[in-house]
């Protein structure tokens, strides 16, 4: 039988984990961070240390997959935002109806949470995350090789990938982060940005080796990893749609197609329809204790490109250059 949330085992893991991540902790290299002071080196990648380290080794520590879990898994500011609220309206798309569906009232990282931040080291949470219904939906930043095995080896449950043009990563990130850069800390210029994101000193970067673990995994395990791109899905909603269906054991059927079933989910996640509910207006997403967020600040332009036109010709022709560079071989092609 599990302990409960106050015995003393419970209390015992707790310390343990705690001890671990004070001990990690000072044993790392320190980078400088977008929206925190510093950055961590862990294993091969960059980290916030109270949010994404911490909430890694509970991961690492405490979380127990389900088989009908289903993970939606990225890099920063690639298309989350929308990919959740499309997987959460596809997996509960006769439960609710388009009047009384939950995105109208609670942005996607409400109905979708990350558990990097869920799994904050706190017990409340822990217990949460274990009494939620299943299909859990969960989404992480986290790269490939820094999960547990648990998540990675169990071939029932499923994770969606999803990726995006390093440039318009990057000139998104840097928008986003420099929000919730404490107001002690000065502004981060988009020339700063750009040679540490060059660097691989960003959050969860290197982006490239992020994006190459998960390509990787799902060339050789195509039924548990479902890679996809932000522009494709941009490009041709309605076919990515069908095939995450398909894919998170969803599919829709011939009836449903021909009754406009995938029109009218497109229609309720589009950037349009989300961005300007009241709740994606108003409301703040709690990511953990230390950070929160404006909903409206998800919610940018949803646009291709854009990030050619923050940037400078060089800047693009350098980027340009190094992701070829890191992607040479691996059959996967990002940005132009």
């Amino acid at each position: 039988m599990a302990a409960s949330l106050t015995s003393p085992l419970c209390d015992q893991q707790h310390s343990n984990s705690n001890e671990r991540y004070e001990e990690t902790l000072a044993k790392l290299p320190i980078g400088k961070g977008w929206a925190t002071e510093h950055l961590v080196h862990y294993q091969g990648f960059w980290l916030t240390p109270r949010t994404a380290l911490k909430g890694l080794m509970w991961i690492q520590d405490h979380f127990n997959p389900r088989a009908t879990d289903i993970f939606l898994a990225s890099s920063p500011k690639t298309g989350t935002t929308w990919l959740k609220a499309l997987i959460f309206a596809i997996v509960n798309r006769t439960r609710y109806g388009i009047s009384d569906h939950p995105l109208l009232t609670a942005g996607p990282h409400d109905c979708f949470p990350f558990l990097d931040t869920y799994v904050d080291g706190n017990n409340r949470s822990l217990h949460e995350l274990d009494v939620l219904p299943s299909p859990r939906l969960l989404s992480t930043h986290l790269p490939l090789g820094l999960l547990p095995n648990s998540m990675t080896d169990d071939q029932s449950c499923r994770l969606v990938y999803i990726c995006r043009d390093p440039k318009d990563v990057l000139v998104s990130k840097w928008l986003f982060l420099n929000k919730l850069r404490p107001r002690q800390l000065p502004p981060l210029s988009l020339e700063e940005a750009f040679e540490l994101f060059c660097q691989g000193v960003s959050h969860y970067g290197p982006y490239w080796n992020h994006v190459l673990g998960y390509w990787k995994a799902s060339l050789e395990n195509p039924e548990k990893i479902l890679f996809l791109k932000y522009e494709d899905l941009k490009k041709d909603p309605f076919v990515v749609v069908k095939r995450l269906g398909e894919f998170i054991g969803h599919p829709f059927s011939l009836e449903e197609e021909s009754g406009g079933v995938v029109e009218g989910i497109l229609k309720l996640c589009s950037f349009e329809n989300l961005s300007n509910l009241e709740v994606n207006k108003t409301s703040v997403l709690k990511y953990s204790r230390d950070i929160r967020v404006d909903n409206r600040d998800f919610f940018r332009k949803g646009e291709v490109g854009d990030g050619n036109n923050y940037l400078t010709e060089e800047m693009i022709q350098r980027l340009n250059a190094i992701i070829s560079e890191k992607l040479l071989g691996s059959g996967l092609e990002l940005g132009n």
